[in-house]
């Protein structure tokens, strides 16, 4: 099941996406969903972020490959971060370059873990009970800052630097899926899940120990090698299989 946010006649509601239809939920996506009646045509909405979580929990270097690009050995722990739920923007939204800021911005294409309910300390064989499902995320990167500052939270945390969509797909083995990125087109990374070093329930574990995760919240798994610079005026494109495709233009901040 694929479950979008979405925007009609300056409203906003949450539904499951059928084929070319998108048919209203009441409320929120979390327990059992109960239909309004309402059905659009896909092509008459616009999709907006699938969830706006109250945190974003970010994995740093879980691709061997991208950790040597990096210039490190793959860590042993995961590595976490956060990214603030101001930096969530959906599909088709532009990402923001802070010109005046930083002279270098990467896109980090990735696959996004989001969190169905209220949990803590999970241990891995029971993750897939907390999580709603799967989407594709962008974690864009002012490179530049990332390396001046030794720790990450501004170059990750800009408005517009985490884009999430275009929904949640709720059933999907995470275990091996192909992740591409392309910019105006152009494949960039080309990668499967299965090579991530933490998978998807190790990471849930992981964060869980130490924060407690709320409905919404969302995991971004890590990205795989191959990241670079994005230049004002570029489409960047992250797509997931079994998920669909995540868009975004980049665009000189204001």
């Amino acid at each position: 099941m694929r479950i979008a946010r979405f925007s009609i006649d300056e409203g906003v509601s949450f539904g499951v996406v059928e084929e070319n239809t998108i048919a209203a939920v009441r409320a929120h996506p979390f327990g059992d969903l109960t239909f309004t009646g309402q059905r659009f045509p896909l092509a008459d909405v616009r999709l907006l972020a699938p969830i706006l979580p109250s945190k974003v929990i970010a994995i740093g270097k879980n691709y061997a490959e991208h950790a040597r690009e990096m210039g490190a050995e793959p860590p042993a722990e995961p590595v976490i971060f956060s990214k603030p739920s101001t930096a969530v923007i959906g599909p088709g939204e532009a990402v923001a370059y802070p010109q005046k800021l930083s002279e270098r911005v990467d896109y980090e294409g990735e696959l996004a873990v989001v969190i169905g309910r209220l949990c803590r300390e999970v241990p891995a064989a029971r993750a897939a009970e907390v999580i709603l499902g799967y989407t594709c995320a962008n974690d864009v990167t002012a490179r530049d800052l990332q390396r001046r500052d030794g720790q990450w939270t501004r170059a990750k945390g800009f408005d517009t630097f985490c884009p999430l969509g275009p929904w949640i797909e709720t059933e999907l083995d995470p275990a091996d899926l192909a992740l591409t990125t392309r910019v105006n087109g152009e494949l960039r990374q080309d990668a499967r899940t299965s090579l991530l070093l933490h998978s998807v329930p190790e990471l849930v574990a992981y964060v869980s120990q130490v924060m407690t995760l709320l409905p919404g919240d969302v995991i971004l798994t890590g990205t795989p090698a191959g990241v670079g610079p994005l230049e004002v005026g570029d489409e960047v494109t992250v797509s997931v299989e079994g998920v669909g495709e995540l868009t975004n233009r980049v665009v000189a901040r204001e």
